[in-house]
């Protein structure tokens, strides 16, 4: 942090917080105006993390440009992956078998789940908390290894591709993942409760940075964050892809607002997560998984014309992919709605007027990472 010693004519000081700083989560830029210990101004300042993903796609064939995707959000690259797919193969005419959609549902809520661990566990650490974190990772941990069975790799998997996924699920695969959905329910519970009995994190929580439902709708606010201001808005619900019509579960809402509330809100998306995975692993059907033309196709590449837009709901929000072909091999434009560069938008109306010591409670509560607000 450096402090800035000029004041301006209303005697406010400028502080600079980060970007380098481990509770920014990544390398966010936070430029305050303070009025002693109030929050007067707060700009949020990116771009340090740019890497040009879209245009890089746009360079490359539709079934290589994946990679890029898994590591915009980068704890999150099954969700991720299933959002570039449902764009690619609209696009391309070449819809996964109903077993392919079935594993993506399964590998997108582990992955959800994992995120929100990430999340939980670097949101203790941001107000003093050290055990939350080891226990979030060691479940975390439990989830990566299903991952790597699947695919060889823990965080950017690459294990989708246009029409299917690179390799079915084995006997291994689904015994570890009704392992983990045995035990983690209790585990769940037992991180919940470090949390919500500890007065000091409720204290730091409960009524801090508050988000009123037209604000958030106004700045376009989606996931956790648009469902913890009362707004029941999930695109699993309200445009359903894969096979999530099929399946049962609820939309956490809360109508608090608050950064309480949108804690709480990510907890009860965590058990819905297991409830769709309960259901998901039981339903799953024989037959292919993957479209044979797509196999046959990707060594001859893919062609695509038109432009097609899709939405999906990634952990963090609304993810959209907006792609545009012009015939060829590659996509002659690709464009991404990142759900946390809007979710971070807001920061500066939730900051402004609250105590400096409560600015890193309510950045993290957006849950960010700069992967995919910057790309």
């Amino acid at each position: 942090m450096m402090v800035s010693r000029s004041q301006d004519s209303s005697g406010w000081v400028e502080l600079n917080f980060g970007p380098q700083h481990p509770s920014t989560h990544g390398v966010l830029r936070l430029k305050a105006k303070l009025d002693g210990e109030i929050i007067r101004e707060v700009e949020p300042i990116i771009g340090y993390l740019h890497r040009n993903a879209e245009k890089i796609c746009e360079l490359d064939y539709y079934c290589d440009a994946l990679i890029y995707f898994d590591r915009m959000d980068y704890v999150s690259a099954m969700n991720m992956e299933v959002g570039y797919l449902e764009a690619a193969e609209k696009l391309l005419g070449v819809p996964p078998p109903e077993r392919a959609q079935w594993i993506r549902v399964i590998m997108a809520e582990l992955n959800r789940i994992a995120s929100h661990l990430v999340w939980a566990g670097t949101f203790g650490l941001d107000l003093g908390m050290l055990t939350p974190f080891f226990y979030c990772f060691i479940e975390r941990e439990k989830i990566l290894n299903i991952f790597a069975e699947a695919c060889g790799s823990r965080q950017e998997t690459n294990y989708m591709s246009i029409g299917g996924v690179y390799q079915d699920f084995n006997d291994k695969i689904i015994y570890m993942i009704e392992e983990f959905l045995s035990s983690f329910p209790k585990r769940l519970e037992e991180i919940y409760n470090i949390f919500v009995k500890n007065d000091i994190f409720i204290s730091r929580t409960k009524g801090v940075g508050v988000l009123k439902r037209e604000v958030a709708l106004d700045y376009g606010v989606t996931g956790p964050m648009l469902r913890a201001s009362g707004v029941e808005y999930d695109v699993r619900k309200a445009e359903p892809y894969l096979v999530y019509d099929k399946l049962n579960f609820d939309i956490p809402v809360s109508f608090k607002g608050d950064t309480l509330a949108r804690f709480l809100v990510r907890f009860e998306e965590m058990r819905q997560s297991v409830k769709i995975l309960k259901q998901a692993i039981k339903k799953i059907p024989d037959g292919p998984y993957f479209n044979p033309k797509a196999k046959k196709s990707l060594m001859t590449r893919l062609r695509g014309e038109g432009e097609v837009y899709a939405r999906t709901e990634s952990p963090k929000g609304e993810f959209g992919v907006y792609l545009v072909g012009d015939g060829g091999v590659k996509p002659y434009r690709v464009h991404v709605r990142s759900p946390m560069f809007k979710n971070l938008s807001v920061l500066p109306v939730l900051a402004k007027d609250q105590m400096i010591a409560d600015l890193i409670a309510i950045s993290g509560s957006i849950d960010l990472v700069f992967g995919e607000v910057d790309r």
